[in-house]
């Protein structure tokens, strides 16, 4: 025997992924997949890749935490509320790359998120996400994912599209945060999105002015503070709190998802925004 699947079992992996994926509340698209890519000497990165047909853009998905995406069973799993929502930006018809740790990393800490090595895996996902697609590349963090957002914008330039900063990291003593940043060396679109009520003592959401105020050389820049969503449990610097937007996961992808479409001007008009 070849000791290759045979057919029947072959069927009913599919089957039984299809319904994992199911009663986990994300969508089995069969072109859905992990792709991994070289970024610096003996390193991959890799990102799940999620490409629609009617996409107009691509989301760059950064998740919070120690930067893992919760891959089981081919799929990402983890809670994050960028993993969670990605149905709802492939849906609104954007492609989708939620980009996990490098081989040469277990975890991605607050210094690393700032470093140049970072800066150029993202740099590498970034450049091939747009030779494949096609499509204007836009960076989305959330939590510490933020630090590595800004961190990239801030080195890459025009080589990105705009930037969404989610529940960022904005205490002002933090090493990671945000607004200490070299902000006023971004040039494209930015978007912080906030919950009122984030209770992470990394996030405090009193301070998110701050990361609209640094953006001087931003085109457009947008603050929009969202209340309201229900059943937040558990640490209230993890994802089912709402620092990761529980209850509110609809409201906050349609005002990314809103931003990207009609928040930017035409590449002739970018000038410093009247406003935030």
């Amino acid at each position: 025997m070849s000791g290759r699947p045979t057919a029947p079992a072959l069927r009913a992996a599919s089957l039984a992924l299809l319904a994992w994926a199911a009663c986990s509340g994300a969508a089995a698209d069969p072109g859905d997949h992990y792709v991994t890519i070289p970024s610096r000497p003996g390193v991959r990165v890799g990102y799940w890749l999620m490409e629609r047909p009617d996409a107009t853009a691509t989301v760059v998905l950064l998740p919070g935490g120690k930067g893992g995406i919760g891959l089981k069973h081919g799929v990402p799993t983890s809670e994050n509320f960028l993993v969670r929502t990605r149905e709802r930006f492939a849906a609104a018809g954007l492609d989708v790359a939620i980009v996990g740790r490098p081989s040469d990393r277990a975890e991605l800490d607050i210094f690393f998120r700032k470093s140049p090595e970072h800066v150029e895996d993202l740099r590498h996902v970034a450049e091939r996400l747009r030779a494949d697609l096609g499509k204007p590349v836009w960076l989305v963090g959330t939590s510490l994912g933020t630090i590595s957002a800004a961190a990239a914008a801030i080195a890459l330039g025009d080589a990105i599209d705009g930037v969404v900063l989610t529940s960022s990291v904005t205490a002002p003593r933090s090493p990671g945060a945000v607004e200490n940043l070299d902000l006023d060396r971004i040039r494209v679109p930015v978007l912080v999105v906030h919950h009122r009520r984030d209770a992470c003592r990394l996030t405090p959401p009193e301070q998110a002015q701050s990361i609209i105020d640094g953006l001087a050389h931003a085109p457009q820049k947008k603050l929009v503070l969202l209340d309201g969503g229900a059943d937040a449990r558990g640490d209230p610097c993890e994802a089912l709190h709402w620092h990761g937007f529980i209850g509110m996961e609809r409201e906050a992808v349609d005002a990314i998802v809103d931003f990207i479409r009609n928040g930017r001007p035409e590449p002739a008009a970018r000038a410093p925004s009247r406003g935030s």
